[in-house]
């Protein structure tokens, strides 16, 4: 059954193209949802909520549908946009410079940052906010939202350049479950040891510095140009006037001098691995 026009308003610009796309070729297929279920072998109900634009899925569902229907990469292509409406509005422009970005500064003062987590870490940041039964099925999609930004860290012959300054804090708060955070410090551990991932700890004995009130992300883009995104627990702003990105730069800069080398920052996080 087609989805109704009332919900059709309700779902965004390139989301509502990827579930009209799942439907009709399933329609040109002259498979029911039974058939295709059979098929694809997922859940009947889960592929009726994929084309009434209730779920999202993640790109592995894009992909097999895509082989079902021999429809090449439509799908997959498809679904790259509509992930981008699961963000909501301040963080849209955030994610278009982070993907044209070639080099990436963080510093990150409480958690791991969404590129480097696990799935495991995501999971429980993004379920610790206060939400309603029903909205389960938006916090899957944002961690399948945020689980897909990874990719841009090796993405064919691309590889972004990143560098993150982590506070000590980010280290000391673990996941309620020992196994998880242990599994969280090995894959920064494996992070850090790409050529074109660094990262560093600023340690608790560097003591007050400028950026302590909240996360701060420097974008470099490839005609020149420096982006910034500033980020509290519950608002982000993207700065692109070139003085006040300056200003962010400088502060980013005197905190990268406060922190550990990349590799004592390494054999901090290590041991701190080993004692979990």
């Amino acid at each position: 059954m087609a989805p109704r026009k009332s919900e059709q308003k309700r779902v965004a610009p390139a989301r509502r193209k990827y579930m009209e796309e799942l439907l009709q070729l399933r329609e040109e297929s002259g498979m029911s949802l039974g058939d295709l279920s059979e098929r694809s072998t997922y859940d009947r109900s889960y592929l009726s909520k994929l084309e009434r634009g209730e779920r999202l899925g993640d790109l592995e569902t894009a992909k097999r549908l895509d082989a079902v229907y021999g429809a090449k990469r439509t799908l997959q292509n498809l679904w790259h946009l509509a992930k981008e409406d699961v963000y909501l509005g301040r963080y849209q422009r955030f994610m278009e410079l982070e993907s044209e970005a070639n080099v990436i500064q963080m510093y990150v003062p409480q958690t791991i940052p969404g590129l480097l987590q696990t799935e495991e870490y995501a999971r429980e940041q993004l379920w610790s906010t206060p939400h309603r039964p029903d909205e389960e099925g938006r916090l899957e999609e944002q961690l399948v939202g945020r689980m897909s930004r990874r990719s841009i860290l090796c993405n064919g012959d691309r590889h972004v350049h990143l560098r993150v300054i982590l506070d000590e804090a980010a280290l000391r708060r673990p996941l309620r479950d020992p196994v998880a955070w242990h599994r969280q410090l090995e894959q920064l551990l494996a992070d850090a040891r790409l050529p074109h991932v660094t990262v560093q700890v600023v340690p608790f004995s560097a003591g007050i510095h400028d950026l302590l009130g909240g996360t701060l992300t420097l974008l470099w883009l490839p005609e020149g140009a420096i982006a910034a995104y500033l980020e509290s627990g519950k608002s982000g702003e993207v700065l692109e006037e070139p003085a006040e990105v300056e200003m962010l730069k400088l502060s980013y800069d005197q905190v990268r001098d406060l922190a550990l080398s990349p590799s004592d920052s390494y054999e901090f996080i290590k041991s701190l691995s080993k004692d979990g």
